[in-house]
């Protein structure tokens, strides 16, 4: 059997801004849930398996979810933190007799559902090229001010990126950093910045806006309108859906004349 690729995705999040009783990474976008969505879009990027991290007490729910994913799917119990549930979710990997044998892993958001292929292919090869942590990234398009106290000033945002998901590693680099910060009781607020302080070089790679990210109802509909559109608009539609969103991207190269 070929190496496998693994999708470490994470959908223990408590969703606190979305609200409901139901955990917006098992909502439904088109008719199947977030999380379904997300894991077929690691899929066709060509992650083999899927290491999902959920709940205490919400398998049953995902497990459901992902009754039809197109690669295995296997589960994790989150911890107490973003941190504490992707360090399970690793040990689990490296306690599996197939999964250990993965070179690459790529930490992905469930709530990131329409991430293209295309992104998740380019994450798989930089690190084949020898990266070790890699992750996509996109210009910031608003203004952004600084605070301090009363006085405000605007930052330059052409120096700016947004960090997505997925991240890509060297699975056993992002193992055992992981495991560092956890014995340490470290924080960081993303996976490569665990690397980054243990000595590692990020790559960054050109990310997608069609992998926002779901935080509140709103995005949830922003989310199925493009997925629709998309759908609707036959096999062209990737490129006719990157064409609208590129007209958001600020720098001149990327917007497309009318």
């Amino acid at each position: 059997m070929s190496e496998p690729v693994v999708a470490l995705v994470m959908a223990a999040g408590l969703g606190t801004r979305f609200g409901g009783p139901v955990p917006k990474q098992v909502q439904e976008l088109t008719g199947k849930a977030v999380v379904a969505v997300a894991v077929e879009s690691m899929a066709a990027g060509g992650c083999t398996d899927a290491v999902v991290v959920v709940k205490d007490g919400m398998h049953n729910h995902f497990r459901l979810a992902l009754a039809a994913s197109p690669i295995p799917v296997r589960f994790a119990t989150g911890g107490s933190s973003r941190q504490e549930s992707v360090h399970n979710g690793l040990q689990l990997i490296d306690a599996s007799t197939r999964l250990s044998k993965a070179r690459k892993v790529l930490i992905h958001d469930a709530v990131r559902p329409l991430v293209p292929a295309y992104v998740v292919k380019q994450v798989l090869a930089a690190l084949e090229d020898g990266a070790v942590a890699v992750t996509p990234a996109v210009p910031v398009v608003d203004t952004i001010r600084q605070i301090d106290g009363d006085v405000s000033e605007v930052i330059d945002r052409s120096t700016l990126r947004a960090v997505q998901t997925p991240q890509g590693f060297d699975r056993e680099v992002i193992t055992e950093c992981h495991r560092r910060l956890h014995a340490e009781g470290g924080e960081v607020t993303d996976d490569v910045s665990c690397c980054e302080r243990y000595g590692y070089r990020v790559s960054l790679i050109e990310g997608s806006r069609m992998a926002l990210k779901i935080t509140e109802p709103l995005d949830l509909d922003i989310a199925e309108t493009l997925l629709k559109a998309t759908a609707g608009a036959g096999h062209h539609s990737g490129r006719r859906v990157r064409r609208v969103l590129s007209r958001m991207d600020p720098r001149p190269s990327h917007r497309r004349r009318g």
